[in-house]
């Protein structure tokens, strides 16, 4: 069935719905949530905070063209892009409906050309060789997840905007650590990112959810971050991403980066596990670049290179665990829950 309470159907059905709602307004649009590490809530997002998070965005990069849709439309950067592309008077590009993704950015109309997509669909186009075709885009969006370095030294000469956000805010509401106009940014004292401005939502259906995020007009990220005197935002991790393990504290981030940088590793994550003895054990989930490359890889030569690194050794994980795939939400995060089970 083809609702936008909640998004759901047809990529092309839901755009229809998109133009109406875009053009006369009408009750909020209502976006399921991920639920990485919790439990899916439903987001409340009027046409007021939609709108103004589109044009903000079609404004900071230059105007209205043509979109890809990439994305799910049930979540919030596939709904943007159909929004974008209403305010546009254009309809989008569908990747599904192409045999490859750069056959369906070569499709993508002009006089201005967009496209919004997670790393690991830019990460497929860089194995692919199709870089080429992205440097034909006036922008490229990529959010969902952190950017890794090696990522964007693949796609130099690109146009990439690394946006921030999410359902809460509209979708990205923060380019290359700059906020869109109108939005404003803060930090608690917790180092905990506040967002503010016409972009936000009105509420999560559950009231007593909304009561613990939406603090006098600032939602609460969960997000830990640092700005600079220019006003410029830059994500450090999650509240969520600090485990205690044996009565230190563990910033998981900071060892995910020592894992991807391991020798024969294509991607990873550290996680914290219950432990009956720890409270928390640090788990390394690794993929490696291929079947053979990690034979033999012990837990001492991983907890020795994140010494190595400079962290400590306190934070090694105890734990390593290949996985064929980090699973990831239709957002692009990593799907924490089917990654560990839960």
């Amino acid at each position: 069935m083809t609702s936008l309470r909640p998004v759901a159907g047809d990529a092309r059905e839901v755009f229809a719905l998109v133009e109406a709602w875009v053009r006369d307004g009408g009750e909020p649009i209502v976006v399921r949530t991920s639920g990485s590490t919790g439990e899916p809530k439903d987001v409340i997002l009027s046409h007021a905070a939609v709108v103004a998070s589109a044009r903000a965005s079609l404004d900071r990069l230059g105007g209205p063209g043509g979109w890809l849709l990439a994305m799910p439309v049930t979540g919030v950067g596939g709904l943007q892009v159909l929004v974008r592309s209403a305010l546009a008077g254009l309809r989008p590009v569908i990747a599904a409906e192409h045999t490859s993704l750069g056959e369906a950015i070569e499709a993508i109309p002009g006089p201005r050309r967009y496209a919004s997509l997670v790393p690991t669909q830019v990460h497929r186009l860089v194995e692919a060789g199709e870089v080429d075709v992205l440097r034909s885009l006036d922008a490229l969006l990529i959010g969902g997840a952190a950017v890794p370095p090696d990522l964007l030294e693949a796609v130099s000469g690109v146009a990439v905007v690394r946006t921030y956000g999410m359902s809460e805010t509209s979708g990205g509401c923060v380019y290359d650590g700059v906020p869109l106009d109108d939005v404003e940014l803060a930090l608690d004292d917790k180092g905990q990112v506040l967002v503010s401005g016409p972009v936000l939502f009105d509420g999560y259906a559950d009231p007593e959810a909304t009561a613990r995020v939406l603090r006098g007009g600032w939602f609460a990220t969960s997000d830990l971050g640092e700005i600079d005197a220019a006003g410029r935002l830059r994500v450090t991790g999650r509240s969520d991403d600090v485990v205690i393990s044996g009565g230190v504290n563990v910033p998981l981030p900071a060892v995910t980066q020592v894992l991807r940088r391991l020798e024969g590793v294509r991607d990873a994550v550290a996680l914290g596990a219950p432990d009956a003895e720890w409270g928390t054990r640090v788990v390394a989930y690794l993929v490696p670049a291929d079947a053979v490359c990690l034979d033999g890889l012990r837990l001492d030569e991983v907890r020795d290179a994140v010494e190595a690194s400079g962290l400590s050794r306190t934070w090694a994980p105890r734990e390593v665990v290949l996985v064929d795939a980090l699973p990831l939400l239709p957002g692009g995060k990593i799907d924490r829950r089917a990654l560990q089970g839960g």
